[in-house]
């Protein structure tokens, strides 16, 4: 009963925070999608700053749910907050590369909290990767920020057990799944952008 409970926060499903809800209402009061879509604003990722702070706790004891802010076992041993920059540099040139087209920003990504699993909590369980990070954009002219910083939560479920092992000999990696989710979240945040023009 206590292993279930401590797994409550990391086992759950989750979703990403979408964090650009529209504030364009109708007469009525409600939402209007047309007018949403008239006001997205295309951008041109000019460049791509990612910080992985070394306030950052890390851990890398074998136990179900470390207390820290980076967890992470889908590379070597080593330092994990380079390791964790360059899957968030990797989804970042994915999410950005078509967008060639419109306002030139630069994209900055500063991961809070990166919690994946640990070698007893793949094996066991399954879980949950909590992939938290601030986003901001700035004008690749000026430096003026023009959205952000704010919080995006990534979170996405993490295989357990005989499916956790069967989609690592199939090439489904945990940082496949990673890099996956991270690329799909800032495809969205990237293209359904809501920014003021320039001044």
């Amino acid at each position: 009963i206590l292993l279930v409970g401590g797994l409550g926060a990391c086992a759950g499903p989750s979703q990403s925070s979408r964090n650009l809800t529209p504030n364009y209402t109708s007469a009525d009061g409600v939402a209007n999608p047309t007018d949403v879509i008239a006001s997205i604003t295309p951008v041109a990722v000019k460049g791509i700053e990612i910080s992985v702070p070394q306030s950052l706790t890390v851990s890398e004891a074998n136990v179900m749910v470390p207390v820290t802010d980076i967890v992470w076992r889908g590379d070597p041993m080593g330092d994990r907050r380079p390791q964790v920059a360059a899957m968030f540099q990797a989804a970042a040139a994915q999410a950005s590369a078509g967008l060639t087209e419109g306002r030139g920003v630069i994209l900055s990504l500063e991961v809070t909290r990166f919690h994946a699993l640990t070698e007893k909590a793949r094996y066991l369980t399954g879980g949950n990767y909590a992939m938290h990070f601030l986003l901001t954009l700035r004008d690749a002219e000026t430096g003026a920020v023009i959205d952000g910083p704010r919080e995006v939560v990534a979170d996405v479920r993490a295989s357990g057990g005989v499916r956790a092992i069967a989609e690592d000999n199939a090439g489904r990696t945990e940082k496949v799944v990673v890099v996956e989710r991270l690329t799909e979240v800032l495809q969205y945040e990237l293209t359904h952008l809501v920014l003021a023009p320039p001044t």
